[in-house]
């Protein structure tokens, strides 16, 4: 046993009990003085207080919501202490948190690398460094990054003892006596520890406080869940700025320009999308050029997208390369995945549409795309679809120039297909008795998603409709004709009743394109007589008889009866629209006689409406009601309520020609339920303007300016320019005059 001498004369002498490493047996008998230390050597004592938290952003915006869930996430951590009292002002909030402390983490789920995890968490931690009197550790953890591997937890540990001041020769070799060591030095300090950059959970327990008086902050890509799950992180999601945010970063770093050209910073905040690494280095690029103006910034930007983001020198200031490190902990599938999404056709994807992408079943489908949303390349939105920030987007598009030719076709095949054969189920059942145009069978293993009625048929159709017109294009860029016209054909009745007749317009300008390259007469005919149609729907009369004239045509020429007899039918419609009812009529007449000739009942009762509704124009209104009655019967002998509810129309539009307003108005609330029911937006368009009239005619003109008002917008919304001006003119003649209302359709 060896007493040492006491350091000071004065006071109990201080004995220190060491055991030496070669003794076999220690014995100690009567009573030693002082302060005894058998074993290990006593903790150094505290005398650093690190200050190792980085400079912070040099000009930062926004992120103030961010910002405020970082301290409520330590008051809140305060309030859970039983014994830490609830705080009553700002400076108890900043006592009672740090009393208590938590493990908050911070990913970026709405964006990949250069979302701005880092620029957050040291904003905050030099905006809160009164909290933290006991010093602050940061470590880079290189999860993702140009640096090599990622720091390994001994490394870091060993760092932070440093740091704190341990000699080295007292730093124990073992990992867990370390971050034991560790754990002893900083408990019950107030202490903030940053761990910036992290790729793994493994990295970050060794490096977590034992002491809930210390704060932990983590930033990485990768979503920690045992971080969450066992140590109780709060996970915040960081996404890109606001457009108000990302104008004020823009304003932070270009004051003076931002001020003289507003649209060109509002076209660079919309082609950054928000994402503060694009941002800034659009920023940087704009203050190195101070003769270029910012409307040519933003046109290269437009014009080169990514290629502007990148730097060949400075890895950390190209976003190409700063997502790249994204890819760095996927597997071969899912880096295969990413690519492909990057040109899949859609501004998103589900599950049921990645599978047929990627050729898996739907339980590794899922599983990759949750790879994909951990590693922050993905975010899951509302009713399990996933989107891709539009830069990502890009840079995915260009990895995807890295997979064969062969392999990137079949992806977009099977994709289109499983688009394509959904659509035509869900056309199916919306309008079960219209022409069909069944598409060849889809590529091998894809499966159509599964729409057991109309109303599920409705909402995908609603869901999917940006990505069935992208699927279009794509099926035309490969060159794949007949897609191009069944998608065409397959959103048709979608189309109808929603009135997206511009987006009509274009679906079949390609599918006549399309037309034109295939052998079939009858997909020529079809096309040019359906975008006729769209083309009369929008008052461009002269393209519209141009297209059906050369529709009846061709079906006259190929003795294609069913074709004339629909392409009059179309003819009728369209002559309507210039008041050359007697035309209409005859046009109408003609597609009656070949419905009846061809034994299609449920034609013929359209038809049989159509007559009717000519004759009643032209001032038959016994014949006329006689005609649209026999089409009542015939819809709802052969369920067809559609059909039934144009038939009510008609009959609402001759009781208020002959002055019955009641019987009117009564017809027309059977149509309007009808319409409504099935969702044909376009039809409830109509028929609202029909009803307007017979209440302008019976005084009630309150309800007569509520109606008008909404079929106002609703053509407004459908672009139906012609129709909303008529009815403005309605609305204003209401507001001017009292006299009744004559319904001119």
């Amino acid at each position: 046993m060896k007493t040492p001498k006491p350091e000071q004369p004065s006071g109990p002498a201080q004995v220190r009990n060491t055991m030496p490493g070669t003794a076999d047996v220690v014995l100690q008998a009567g009573v030693v003085h002082g302060d005894v230390s058998l074993g290990a050597d006593p903790l150094p004592p505290w005398s650093v207080v690190p200050r190792q938290l980085p400079a912070g952003p040099g000009l930062f915006a926004g992120r103030a919501e961010q910002l405020r869930t970082l301290d409520c996430a330590l008051t809140a951590a305060a309030s859970h202490d039983p014994g830490t009292a609830t705080p009553d002002s700002d400076s108890d909030v900043a006592s009672a948190a740090s009393a208590m402390g938590a493990t908050v983490l911070v990913s970026a789920i709405g964006g990949a690398g250069g979302i701005g995890k880092t620029w957050l968490a040291l904003a905050w931690a030099h905006l809160r460094l009164e909290r933290f009197p006991d010093g602050q550790l940061f470590v880079d953890l290189h999860g993702f990054s140009s640096a090599g591997e990622p720091v390994e937890p001994a490394v870091a540990v060993r760092g932070f003892l440093d740091a704190l001041g341990v000699n080295p020769d007292r730093i124990p070799t073992d990992l867990d006596a370390q971050a034991a060591l560790y754990r002893s030095l900083v408990a019950d300090k107030r202490m903030l520890v940053v761990l910036d950059n992290a790729a793994t959970s493994e990295q970050v327990v060794p490096l977590l406080p034992g002491s809930p008086t210390c704060t932990v902050l983590v930033t990485g890509r990768h979503r920690l869940a045992s971080l969450i799950d066992r140590h109780g992180a709060r996970h915040l999601s960081l996404g890109v700025l606001d457009r108000d945010e990302a104008r004020a970063l823009l304003t932070a770093r270009l004051p003076d320009r931002v001020a003289a050209d507003s649209d060109a910073v509002d076209e660079l905040v919309s082609l950054c999308g928000g994402h503060p690494l694009a941002l800034a280095i659009t920023a940087r690029t704009a203050d190195a050029r101070p003769a270029v103006p910012l409307a040519e910034v933003a046109a290269e930007l437009r014009e080169l997208g990514l290629e502007v983001l990148d730097h060949d020198t400075d890895a950390a200031a190209s976003l190409p390369t700063v997502l790249s490190w994204s890819l760095r902990y996927l597997t071969d599938q899912h880096r295969t995945l990413f690519a492909l999404l990057g040109i899949a056709p859609g501004p998103d994807t589900t599950t049921a549409a990645t599978a047929a992408l990627a050729d898996l079943s739907l339980t590794p489908a899922r599983r990759a795309l949750t790879a994909l949303e951990d590693a922050s390349l993905l975010e899951r939105r509302a009713g399990g679809r996933y989107a891709m920030h539009d830069l990502v987007r890009a840079y995915a598009a260009t990895t995807a120039q890295g997979l064969p030719e062969h392999v990137r076709k079949a992806a977009l095949v099977r994709v289109g297909d499983f688009h394509l054969h959904t659509a035509f189920t869900a056309d199916r059942l919306l309008d079960p008795h219209s022409p069909s145009l069944p598409p060849a069978p889809p590529a091998p293993g894809v499966r159509p998603h599964p729409l057991p009625d109309p109303a599920s048929a409705m909402v995908w159709l609603e869901a999917e409709y940006a990505t069935l017109l992208a699927t279009q294009r794509t099926a035309a860029t490969l060159g794949r004709h007949q897609v191009v016209l069944h998608m065409a054909w397959a959103l048709k009745t979608f189309h109808l009743r929603r009135g997206h007749l511009r987006d009509a317009l274009a679906v079949w300008r390609a599918a006549l394109d399309a037309a034109v390259h295939l052998p079939d007469p009858t997909a020529l005919g079809r096309a040019h007589r359906t975008l006729g149609r769209v083309y009369a729907a929008l008052f461009l009369h002269k393209d519209a008889i141009r297209h059906m004239d050369r529709a009846l045509d061709l079906a006259t020429r190929h003795h294609d009866h069913t074709e004339q007899a629909h392409t009059h039918r179309a003819l009728a419609h369209a002559w309507k629209q210039k008041g050359r009812d007697r035309l209409a009529l005859d046009h109408a007449r003609n597609a009656l006689d070949l419905y009846r000739t061809l034994d299609q009942p449920t034609w013929e009762a359209d038809a049989l409406n159509l007559v009717g509704w000519f004759t009643a124009r032209l001032g038959d209104v016994t014949a006329a009601r006689d005609h649209c009655h026999t089409a009542l019967a015939l819809f709802r002998h052969h369920h067809r309520p559609e059909g039934e509810a144009t038939a009510l129309d008609s009959l609402a539009f001759i009781a208020h020609r002959t002055g019955d307003h009641h019987q009117a108005l009564d017809y027309y609330h059977q149509a309007l339920v009808l319409h409504r029911r099935h969702a044909n937006i376009q039809e409830v368009a109509n028929t609202l303007d029909g009803t307007g009239h017979p209440l302008a005619a019976l005084g009630h003109h309150d309800h007569a300016r509520e109606v008008w008002r909404e079929a106002l917008q609703l053509y407004q919304d459908q672009g139906r320019d012609e129709e909303a001006a008529r009815v403005q003119q309605e609305l204003d003649n209401l507001d001017h005059t009292r006299c009744p209302a004559t319904d001119s359709r």
